[in-house]
């Protein structure tokens, strides 16, 4: 990049640019939910521009750590490559995470029409699908779940174990009335 003052035009444009993809991701925080046919084609396997492309499943661990590395907002506003992304999923998952899995994914993300591919680069930046995802898996598998799955258990409060009941209540009476037995 250019930082001569012949350059200034291109250096607002980018500065504007960059300016854009914050807003965007401050609106996508705000009304994050995202609807069931986006849900679906992102959970689901599809054929995306003639290519067999795999599910992005909600709960599996390494989808979890991906989402949540696209939440970070320098990602975001700048863009993010194969490298940088990489590093930050490795971080999530406590683990390692290669770089066929980091192509594999971004694979994946591209064609489900959640990232794209900043042009003359070798970088990325998510869509507003993109980022209604990422906060999205990133809010229910921290956020909602958890105190859900243990409302069970005493440190809930006293009204999420009562809803709780009232649902189990109300399921059951359903499969009852219906004479459908209770799975096992």
């Amino acid at each position: 990049m250019q930082r001569r003052l012949h350059n200034l035009a291109e250096l607002i444009d980018k500065a504007r640019a960059a300016n854009r993809r914050l807003l965007d991701i401050q609106r996508g925080r705000q009304g994050c939910a995202i609807e069931t046919a986006l849900w679906e084609r992102i959970s689901q396997p599809s054929l995306e521009e003639g290519r067999r492309t795999g599910a992005i499943r909600f709960g599996d661990k390494r989808v979890m750590a991906l989402a949540g590395a696209l939440c970070v907002a320098l990602n975001t506003v700048i863009g993010f490559t194969n490298k940088s992304l990489r590093a930050s999923v490795s971080q999530l998952l406590d683990g390692p995470y290669s770089a066929a899995q980091m192509t594999y994914d971004l694979r994946k993300l591209r064609l489900k029409g959640l990232v794209t591919r900043i042009p003359h680069t070798n970088s990325y930046t998510l869509t507003s699908e993109g980022i209604r995802f990422a906060i999205t898996y990133t809010k229910l598998g921290q956020r909602v779940l958890p105190p859900l799955l243990a409302a069970n258990q005493q440190p809930a409060p006293i009204g999420l174990q009562r809803a709780l009941n009232t649902i189990e209540n109300y399921v059951g009476n359903y499969l009852e009335h219906a004479k459908l037995k209770a799975a096992a």
